[in-house]
């Protein structure tokens, strides 16, 4: 049995709720977390078609892109949209679950699928998040101070880009004197001591904080831990908008916008004039991008893929760069295929299904 609780907090590993943006409301908006899972719908955006749906394909979990919700509900008289969705998901006992710019903040995220679909090579995150590292200082015995470290890497410690298991350690000399009542793992009652020690050092994410922290007293010999924690200012080069990569090899401006059209499965592409005979590194961001285009220029992309660009929004690409705008629904759509990818490795005790409900509310004709 797998419970709506189990699904959550595993989505959440991969894409932390604290990195989600302040206006944002990703997280279980609709549903209990101890609830059995019949099935998961992935699906872009909550509607009441895809609750209809879920309800047809036996589904009691709607794991979304976009939060149904995004300000504070003061009513529930189905008087919009909104108020009507979260109604039909209640009465027929269907969770909505949304994972939206946490998830896009991370490596293997939105930005990462649109890397991967237009094969794009040596992507990184186009602009770093600062304020999301900790570092940990901890004084251990030289004996059993590995034992220690494999315990705090196994929380989460000392991953930086491709590495892992990174720490700093210097030996020296502590010193204490336990009290009457104290219990010792070194030493006697009211005398002092010194213990030769290495100062370990390892930074790690601020959401596992309370994980690290576990596992340095369940792991370390001393009754007190002696540690500290510091905030550190360090771009996180894991956690940020958008993304940059190169394609495997140059290609004309049209050549581009064909590759774009094919690759994404678009049916029109707003953009910029071509300032470039040769495409070869390219910036993207799903949804509205706008506000990373000096970012896309800083890393001296060729061209930026977002969506939701205005008419005088244009005139800032100022013949530096070409601005794809693809539509905000064709950027993100695959991030329901990103999501299966990732439940079906975890849980193969129900179904998770791709929604077939087409949710853009925006159509073209030609």
């Amino acid at each position: 049995m797998t419970i709506v609780k189990e699904i959550t907090h595993y989505l959440e590993q991969l894409a932390p709720l604290s990195y989600q943006e302040s206006y944002d409301n990703a997280g279980l908006i609709v549903g209990n977390t101890q609830t059995e899972v019949t099935g998961v719908l992935l699906t872009l955006d909550s509607t009441e078609a895809v609750v209809e749906e879920a309800i047809a394909k036996g589904c009691n979990l709607i794991v979304a892109h976009h939060p149904i919700v995004f300000k504070g509900l003061k009513k529930l008289n189905g008087r919009n949209y909104v108020e009507r969705t979260i109604i039909k998901a209640i009465k027929n006992d269907i969770a909505i679950y949304a994972i939206h710019t946490n998830l896009d903040h991370v490596m293997g995220g939105v930005n990462s699928m649109i890397a991967e679909r237009l094969q794009l090579q040596k992507v990184r995150v186009l602009a770093p998040k600062s304020d999301t590292l900790l570092k940990l200082v901890s004084f251990v015995p030289t004996e059993v101070t590995q034992a220690v470290l494999d315990a705090l890497y196994e929380a989460g410690v000392g991953a930086i880009g491709n590495y892992d298991h990174c720490s700093f350690r210097v030996n020296g000399t502590g010193t204490f004197r336990p009290n009457e009542m104290a219990n010792p793992f070194i030493g006697s009652a009211q005398k002092d001591e010194e213990v030769t020690e290495n100062r370990i050092e390892v930074i790690f994410p601020a959401h596992l904080q309370g994980k690290v922290l576990n596992a340095l007293k369940q792991a370390h010999p001393y009754e007190e831990v002696a540690y500290y924690i510091s905030a550190l200012q360090n771009l996180n080069q894991e956690v940020g908008a958008g993304a940059v990569g190169e394609l495997p090899k140059a290609m004309t401006g049209d050549e581009f916008l064909t590759h774009l059209k094919d690759t994404m499965g678009l049916q029109m592409i707003r953009h910029t004039a071509l300032v470039s005979d040769s495409i070869k590194k390219v910036a993207v961001c799903g949804g509205a991008g706008g506000f990373l285009l000096n970012d896309a220029i800083g890393a001296n992309a060729d061209v930026f893929v977002t969506a939701d660009y205005k008419y005088h929004e244009f005139f800032d690409a100022d013949g530096r760069i070409l601005i794809c705008d693809v539509g905000h629904y064709e950027s993100e759509v695959y991030t329901k295929e990103l999501l299966q990818r990732y439940l079906s490795k975890k849980f193969v005790n129900f179904a998770t299904i791709l929604s077939e409900t087409n949710t853009n509310p925006v159509f073209y004709r030609s």
